[in-house]
């Protein structure tokens, strides 16, 4: 399954997710989750917010990550990876503390003075626009349990197999659109339009579903 764009990832979710039309939120994950979030949230008539979680960058390759960590500070390591490359506690903490930053930038950048909204009680779907090895969600979704949530969805159009595992022992519900069971995963692989977006592109796609606590 190739999807055209994230939008169009997005209104597929959708389909899989009008079990939740009502006593829900979507969180998407900025950047490449919002345009999806906003499809879903658009056809599911339920509000869109986000939720911003980072993964700890490897020092030698940043590209990759060695875990994540979410804006109420909780992180999940990769303990083996962790192991693997040597990293101290003190390692960790400085780039916990680094990725912070960036995390309450974004905040600012989107959200600007908008009080977070109450999950309490309520379906939490988080969104993204596909998963790579997993941990940047489990971030979030152990972040959103801490505020006692009817039930986490997780909702992503692609990740591999091992990812949807990892998660289903997180969530109360995973939903994929295309697991990849074999071979090397790549996110932009599973769309023919995959551009990177910019802070500007998702202020826009949020200020168009108007107040985000609405």
């Amino acid at each position: 399954m190739i999807f055209k764009d994230r939008r169009d990832a997005g209104r597929m979710l959708a389909e899989h997710l009008m079990g939740y039309r009502h006593n829900s939120i979507i969180l998407a994950i900025p950047r490449g989750g919002v345009p999806v979030g906003y499809e879903v949230s658009r056809r599911l008539g339920v509000p869109l917010d986000l939720i911003i979680p980072r993964k700890l960058p490897i020092p030698s390759d940043p590209e990759a990550g060695f875990g994540a960590v979410a804006p109420d500070g909780t992180v999940v390591l990769n303990e083996r990876l962790v192991a693997y490359l040597g990293l101290s506690v003190k390692d960790i903490e400085r780039i916990v503390a680094e990725v912070l930053k960036e995390v309450r930038r974004r905040i600012r950048e989107y959200r600007g003075d908008r009080p977070l909204p109450d999950l309490k009680g309520k379906n939490v779907i988080i969104v993204d626009d596909g998963l790579a090895s997993g941990y940047t969600m489990i971030a979030a979704v152990r972040a959103v349990r801490k505020e006692r949530p009817r039930r986490v969805i997780v909702a992503v159009p692609c990740s591999p197999e091992t990812s949807v595992e990892r998660l289903e022992k997180e969530a109360d519900e995973v939903i994929c659109l295309r697991v990849q069971r074999y071979g090397p995963f790549a996110v932009a692989s599973h769309y023919e339009s995959f551009p990177d977006l910019s802070d500007e592109e998702v202020k826009g796609l949020l200020s168009n579903v108007g107040d985000l606590n609405c």
